[in-house]
């Protein structure tokens, strides 16, 4: 026989000697940790795998949107756009020029317009004259306001009417005769007169 004792207390002896209880303690701790990260790794997959559905989401929206953009865009349709904006540009810089021109002439002729307004004031009631009636008091200031505007009348020698005026616009250089007949309306010369100042 070769072995003096039992085998089944031999095995017995050798298995009690060998100290089981920590090493199954941490296999229980090592299964747990695996379980623990096999959960945690599955939510975090879970949480891309969302992500990335919502990205392919988004991703489908934006190519959409892009075809329809390369589909609707026309290049001779926005060269003759932008050409139609550069023109309105410049049409409005010179609609403003002009305003601007034009709002200096009639600060001008404000200007003057108040300087006849402070001489006529100046002067007074009387007008500094004293041998001079109310009617021709207001005969010399109307005419004192056409010269200033650029306006000379002329008065008829033979029926003492007023039947010519010449008008002066400084701003484009040039001058109009009119004659007056007394068969239009004064709103008529009026209208006339602004219009051609």
């Amino acid at each position: 026989m070769l072995l003096d004792e039992d085998p089944a207390t031999l095995i017995a002896n050798c298995t009690s000697n060998f100290h089981l209880a920590p090493d199954k303690s941490s296999l229980l701790r090592i299964n747990s940790s695996l379980s623990t990260l096999g959960e945690a790794r599955s939510l975090r997959l879970s949480a891309l795998q969302s992500d990335l559905k919502t990205l392919s989401r988004r991703l489908n929206t934006v190519s959409s949107q892009h075809a329809i953009s390369t589909k609707t865009y026309n290049p001779a349709e926005h060269a003759s756009e932008i050409l139609r904006l550069d023109t309105e540009k410049f049409r409005v810089a010179k609609e403003v020029t002009e305003a601007e021109s034009e709002g200096g002439r009639l600060e001008e002729e404000l200007r003057a317009c108040r300087r006849v307004l402070e001489e006529v004031e100046g002067e007074g009631i009387e007008g500094g004259v004293d041998e001079v009636s109310s009617d021709q008091d207001e005969i010399l200031l109307k005419l004192k306001v056409y010269r200033t505007l650029g306006i000379d009348i002329e008065q008829d020698e033979a029926s003492g009417s007023y039947r010519k005026a010449v008008i002066r616009n400084m701003a484009k250089g040039d001058a109009h005769v009119v004659n007056v007949d007394p068969k239009f309306s004064r709103k008529f010369y009026a209208d006339y007169f602004w219009g051609t100042m």
